[in-house]
């Protein structure tokens, strides 16, 4: 894959993202790995809209938040933060997906994990971490403990503040964040309605 569909494929997510209302204005970060540059990644210019990011409005970073590209382009300081520590901790990670989504913040408001009541939520069983809410996320020992609750799984409920997942692609990432936003939507809709049933840790595993 060469970075140009890197891009394709990249702005592509954030503009399936904006159709499915998972945007927050202009706040969260979508990134991809440029293929063939260890320690680069595309991520969205700051100030755009969702459905305005195209293949050649993203923006060339390293792990480290320097803009590479000579673009001198802004980009959002907490998206470094969060998606270059990603990055750099996990080079099997090629996306990297934080949103502020309804039913993600609203999981991540509750005490209870996400719960293995539905389909969508036994793909990730045992694959999702939790990390406190500690601020903006701006300080190195932050960063860390936030790699470190990643390990090697999915993605995250940033407790308080949103969802994030992983993909070998840009496309796995994507429907790892739509299952994972489903499986919020159906626990949360059923705790609600009563009684929540789960099915047992033999059959979820």
């Amino acid at each position: 894959m060469d970075e140009a569909t890197v891009r394709r494929d990249l702005a592509a997510a954030y503009r399936l993202a904006a159709r499915r209302g998972w945007d927050d204005i202009v706040w969260t970060h979508l990134s991809a790995s440029v293929p063939c540059e260890p320690g680069a990644y595309l991520i969205n210019r700051f100030g755009l809209r969702f459905d305005e990011v195209q293949p050649d409005n993203l923006v060339k970073v390293d792990v480290g938040g320097r803009v590479i590209d000579g673009s001198s382009a802004p980009v959002n300081p907490s998206g470094f933060a969060i998606h270059g520590a990603v990055h750099a901790a996990r080079p099997d990670a090629a996306c990297v997906m934080h949103l502020h989504t309804r039913w993600g913040q609203t999981l991540a408001a509750l005490d209870t994990p996400l719960l293995p009541c539905s389909q969508p939520a036994l793909r990730l069983w045992r694959r999702l971490g939790r990390h406190a809410y500690e601020g903006l996320a701006f300080r190195p020992a932050e960063r860390e403990r936030l790699v470190a609750a990643l390990g090697a799984l999915d993605g995250l409920v940033l407790a308080n503040h949103g969802t994030l997942t992983v993909g070998r692609t840009v496309a796995e990432a994507f429907v790892l964040m739509h299952l994972l936003e489903r499986a919020a939507q159906i626990q949360i809709a059923a705790m609600a309605a009563g009684n929540i049933v789960c099915v047992s840790d033999e059959v979820a595993e």
